[in-house]
Formats: structure tokens, C-alpha cells, sequence
């Protein structure tokens, strides 16, 4: 790229981390994953009470929302519930908070009722929400961490089922889907393991709006779909 381009193009960046234009993913850039077992500080409330002691309070939580692409499809479709992004990686928390920004200077009054935060949820979760709070947590298109050590890292897993059986109210529902077969084979003997949780029937299914965006919300869904991919999608409700 000739110099002068390099200029503009640092320039648009600037521009836009300021809110002055839609951001874009280019100045965004990070790795694809994160080691939710690292180390990395991140400023957390001691309790939830600490962090939100008022209500309303959150209700959907987006486990790993990537650029967003869910929050924003849902938030129309449930605009008196508060929905929260939570992301590891900063650059992409960075773009979504922008993201969010933007979509309420263009539509004034509209999305306010969704937000992102940076953070390590698979550390942090129960400090940021109550027992029973949330009545829909997503996880959509998880790390698969396909090597065997690593298989501690994934979202889904016994001990992590227990933390959202207890943030989940009774009835609320956990949505998961991957394009990885074997972690869907994962995540679906890990739920059918624990006793907080039962799948949907396919005409609950059907009904659930928020289970229709699950697909081609994303922008992981919708690159699955680009490229004709297979995708695994399983819905459950807490007892």
C-alpha cells in the first residue's frame, strides 16, 4: 500500500473507533480464539449486585457473541429485554461496542437494550448475573479445541452446566450450535448428563424465534452457510 494510502486508512480507523463512521471489521482485526484458562486481568464485579443492583437487569446473555450479529437481530424482536455481549477478545468487544453505538445514532431510540462487555465468561460468569436471572444464554459457535488436553477449555462441560443451570431461571433456555460434528456429539452428552436440562421437542423448536436466528445470525453461521456447511443445533430448557 503507497504511503498515502497507509495515512487515509489509519485515519479512517481513527475516525471510526470515535463513532464517526459504521466500524468496520478491517481495523479490527485479532486471532480467531482466545485461552479462556490464561491469565489475562479482567476487571470484575465481586458480586452481581455490585456490578447492576438495580433493575431491570439482563436477562439474555450471548456467550462469546463474536461482531455481535445475534444481539442485533434480537433486539427488535425483544426490545423490553436486556441483552448483554460478553467477548474475550478485545478488539472484537472493541468493534461491537462501536457497532452498538452507530446502530443508536442511526436509529434513534432503537437498541438500547443491548450492550457488550469484555470479558472471560468461562471464568467469570456467575459474577455478573444472579441465581435465576437470565432466561435465554447462547453459545453459538464455540472453540471446538479439538486436541485432547485441550478439551478442558471448551464451554461445555459438567462443571461450567452447573454454573448455568444456576443462572438460568426455571424455563429459561441455553442455545447452542457448532459446525463441528464431534463437538456437538460433546455438548449433547454433557447436557443429556446433567439433571438441570432437557432438549426441546421439535415443536418447541419451531416456535422459538430466538432458535430460528441461531443459523444465519452470525457472522460464523453465515460464513457456514456461504460455504454450504452442516451445522448442529440443540436447544434446551432448564427444569
Amino acid at each position: 500500500m503507497a504511503r498515502g494510502g497507509k495515512r487515509q486508512g489509519m485515519a479512517e480507523g481513527r475516525a471510526e473507533r470515535k463513532g464517526q463512521k459504521a466500524p468496520r471489521k478491517r481495523f479490527y482485526r485479532t486471532r480467531a480464539h482466545s485461552n479462556p484458562l490464561s491469565d489475562m486481568y479482567f476487571p470484575v464485579p465481586s458480586c452481581p449486585k455490585e456490578d447492576a443492583p438495580e433493575t431491570p437487569k439482563v436477562e439474555f446473555a450471548d456467550v462469546g457473541c463474536g461482531f455481535g450479529g445475534l444481539l442485533i437481530r434480537l433486539a427488535p424482536l425483544f426490545p423490553d429485554r436486556l441483552m448483554v455481549g460478553m467477548e474475550i477478545r478485545d478488539k472484537v468487544a472493541e468493534y461491537v461496542q462501536e457497532r452498538i453505538a452507530n446502530l443508536r445514532r442511526e436509529h434513534e431510540g432503537q437498541y438500547q437494550n443491548i450492550s457488550c462487555i469484555r470479558t472471560n465468561s468461562q471464568k467469570f460468569l456467575v459474577h455478573y448475573f444472579c441465581k435465576g436471572q437470565l432466561q435465554k444464554l447462547f453459545f453459538l459457535f464455540p472453540d471446538p479445541h479439538f486436541k485432547a488436553q485441550n478439551h478442558r477449555r471448551r464451554i461445555i462441560s459438567l462443571s461450567l452446566l452447573a454454573e448455568y443451570a444456576y443462572l438460568l431461571a426455571p424455563g429459561g433456555r441455553m442455545y447452542t450450535i457448532t459446525d463441528v460434528p464431534e463437538l456437538a456429539e460433546w455438548m449433547k452428552s454433557k447436557v443429556a448428563a446433567h439433571p438441570s436440562f432437557r432438549p426441546l421437542t421439535q415443536e418447541e423448536l419451531d416456535a422459538d424465534v430466538a432458535a430460528g436466528l441461531l443459523i444465519t445470525s452470525s457472522e460464523e453461521g453465515q460464513k457456514v452457510e456461504r460455504n454450504s456447511g452442516q451445522t448442529w443445533r440443540m436447544v434446551y430448557q432448564r427444569l
